[in-house]
């Protein structure tokens, strides 16, 4: 699929859901390139941000941010993926931190989850008020202060390798109607997750971000999946 935005440095993805000004703030200083999905626009022109970018099916967009930014409209009038998946798909870049996707409505929010994981070769960090979550890469190192929560939520059926964590996961087949592994915890310093097939989350908090980041930059890819 054809790049809309390249760039050699992570960039920050602006969904149309609540997001903090303090978020975006840290956000853009991870992640300096801002690209807008949809209705995200308005939450930049709220802030006197400009996107490189504004990417979706325009649904959403105020007449006003269609205005202030119709040099960088790019509409993908198609109505099978959400806009975040529009713009997941249409970014080249070491990762993405996405933020306005999570918090607000549920279905949007399990969307959004459902397509980092269908989009396995794209690393993306998803931040909401709460938590943040990714999809985990074949092979996984970063380190985290003991007591981080750390969550494992399979979304296929999978075992998962693991050091540093509370409550190891070597041992257990997890699956979405099978056992789950949330609300486990770092033990403190390096935590690595192995796991055996795509389809596995990783929530933390969002004080993780920065660590999270650099982790998924440096970690190895699954291969992109065949096109439907």
């Amino acid at each position: 699929m054809r790049a809309i935005v390249r760039s050699p440095a992570p960039v920050t993805l602006l969904g149309g859901a609540p997001a903090s000004s303090a978020q975006l703030v840290e956000a853009l200083r991870l992640a300096p390139t801002l690209v807008a999905a949809d209705g995200g626009a308005d939450t930049a022109l709220a802030l006197g941000l400009t996107p490189a970018a504004v990417i979706g099916d325009m649904d959403s967009l105020s007449p006003e941010a269609a205005g202030a930014f119709a040099a960088v409209l790019h509409r993908i009038d198609e109505q099978e993926t959400t806009d975040f998946d529009k713009a997941l798909t249409r970014i080249d870049a070491p990762a993405l931190l996405a933020l306005g996707f999570a918090g607000g409505r549920i279905d949007h929010e399990l969307a959004a989850l459902h397509s980092l994981c269908l989009r396995v070769d794209r690393p993306c960090l998803l931040l909401g008020p709460e938590t943040l979550a990714f999809h985990a890469p074949p092979e996984l190192r970063l380190d985290l202060p003991a007591g981080t929560l750390v969550s494992l939520f399979p979304l296929t059926d999978l075992r998962v390798a693991s050091e540093g964590l509370l409550w190891p996961t070597d041992h257990l087949l997890l699956g979405p109607l099978r056992r789950i592994g949330t609300s486990n915890a770092a033990r403190g310093g390096p935590l690595r997750l192995r796991p055996s097939a795509p389809g596995l989350l990783v929530i933390l908090p969002p004080a993780a971000v920065g660590p999270a980041l650099d982790a998924l930059r440096a970690a190895p890819r699954w291969p992109a999946p065949p096109p439907a």
